[in-house]
């Protein structure tokens, strides 16, 4: 489907819609400019309907189980007030006078999102971003998108018509290279979210002047030092909440030892408090089937792909845990299954530099006289979040996203000089 004008088209009318697109472009720049404050009003009328349930049937229709969880934990970040302190914080200081005159912040002027399926909503978001910058946004819907995108589209496009010209959405497949080029062909700055191959394809569909902007796969982790006697609770709900497919996700649970059987005494200790946030999980006996598979599933690859290397996996009810003798970071398998490995603090370093450019949340659980100088080292190490394990995937007002301010990557600042 298709999201164009304010109107939910059918795929047949994409080649219309993307010829109308090269007209209708330069005509919606050359007009007004999309001021924030509308934007802001809008958003404002979406949350209020969102708070009040007046959108749970839409959410029930459109989105996958969980989502109405998701969409609650996220909702802070589109309240008025985050909005507009996020404008301030982020382009604020950007305008103003200048020696030779004045700096003016615009819009790229067309954006191309290459959107996310990885959490509900998120689409969604994206082009929220693009709109409070000023842009006309073009989304390439993720493959596993229901409907849901297209569903705030129009809600939103309902509450403030005047949003219409400069959002749009397609649900064109990814080996439709000829229509991505079309609409690549368009847009000043393409928004990838995606792994290494959907940023790779971009770049080649790219035209030459156009700012690419990558959110590309990252990996995080959890660090615990000195545990004993501290909750593990939260870790472990974090890892059967986010099923570790998410880029905040915890991959590996690093030990600060490097004794394995210190590490051998965490897993017997941890894996009861995993078990117990499984149960919490998967709730209905068809999804403690699914987990039950998951775990069957993780242990028949590691047999396969690991014999010999000396791997200690300790199975458990809907989930379990793997004692690696490396300190890699890498990806766990996913829902409940978990790496842990040795990394004493000496080696954080050396170790994690090896994913500089990867590396996005580390979830710290220490005493507090050692956690200034651990996040310290994190940081050193190019880790671009730090929080506690139960709140890796957690999103707070202000902060940045893998290390950068979002909207300074979709905007440009005009040098003016005064006569």
């Amino acid at each position: 489907m298709i999201f164009a004008n304010g109107n939910i088209l059918p795929d047949s009318e994409l080649n219309a819609v993307l010829s109308g697109l090269e007209r209708d472009v330069p005509r919606t720049l050359s007009g007004p400019p999309l001021a924030a404050e509308t934007v802001l009003d809008a958003l404002e009328a979406l949350a209020t309907e969102l708070d009040s349930g007046a959108l749970d049937p839409l959410i029930a229709q459109y989105a996958p189980p969980g989502a109405r969880e998701e969409l609650d934990r996220v909702r802070p970040q589109i309240s008025r007030k985050t909005l507009e302190d996020r404008l301030a914080l982020e382009l604020g200081w950007l305008s103003g006078s200048r020696p030779f005159g004045r700096s003016e912040v615009r819009p790229l002027g067309v954006l191309l999102h290459i959107a996310p399926g990885n959490m509900a909503g998120l689409p969604a978001f994206t082009a929220v971003e693009g709109l409070l910058t000023g842009n006309l946004n073009l989304v390439k819907l993720p493959r596993g998108d229901k409907g849901l995108t297209l569903a705030i589209f129009q809600k939103l496009t309902e509450l403030e018509p005047r949003l219409a010209p400069w959002l749009y959405a397609f649900d064109v497949p990814s080996r439709d290279a000829d229509s991505l080029r079309r609409l690549a062909a368009l847009a000043d700055g393409i928004v990838t979210w995606g792994g290494d191959g959907a940023i790779t394809a971009m770049r080649k569909l790219a035209p030459p002047g156009c700012k690419l902007i990558e959110w590309g796969h990252r990996l995080s982790f959890a660090y615990l030092s000195d545990w004993a006697g501290m909750d593990l609770s939260p870790l472990a709900d974090h890892i059967l909440r986010t099923g570790g497919l998410l880029c905040s996700s915890c991959q590996v649970i690093y030990l600060d030892t490097d004794l394995l059987s210190v590490a051998e005494q965490f897993c017997k200790k941890f894996l009861p408090v995993l078990e117990n946030a499984a149960a919490q999980h998967y709730k209905t006996p068809g999804q403690a089937a699914q987990g039950a598979l998951y775990v069957r599933e993780t242990a028949l690859e590691q047999a396969v792909d690991r014999a010999g290397s000396g791997d200690l996996n300790f199975p458990g009810k809907l989930c379990s845990l793997t004692l690696r003798r490396d300190m890699e970071l890498e990806l766990s398998h996913l829902h409940g299954n978990v790496l842990v490995k040795r990394l004493p603090r000496q080696e954080l370093i050396p170790i994690l530099c090896r994913r500089r450019g990867r590396l996005q949340t580390a979830g710290l659980l220490c005493p507090p006289r050692s956690r200034e100088a651990l996040s310290t080292l994190l940081a050193r190490a190019g880790v671009n979040r730090i929080t506690a394990p139960g709140h890796m995937s957690d999103t707070f007002p202000g902060e940045a996203h893998d290390g950068e301010y979002p909207l300074r990557r979709y905007v440009r600042v005009v040098d003016i000089e005064s006569p």
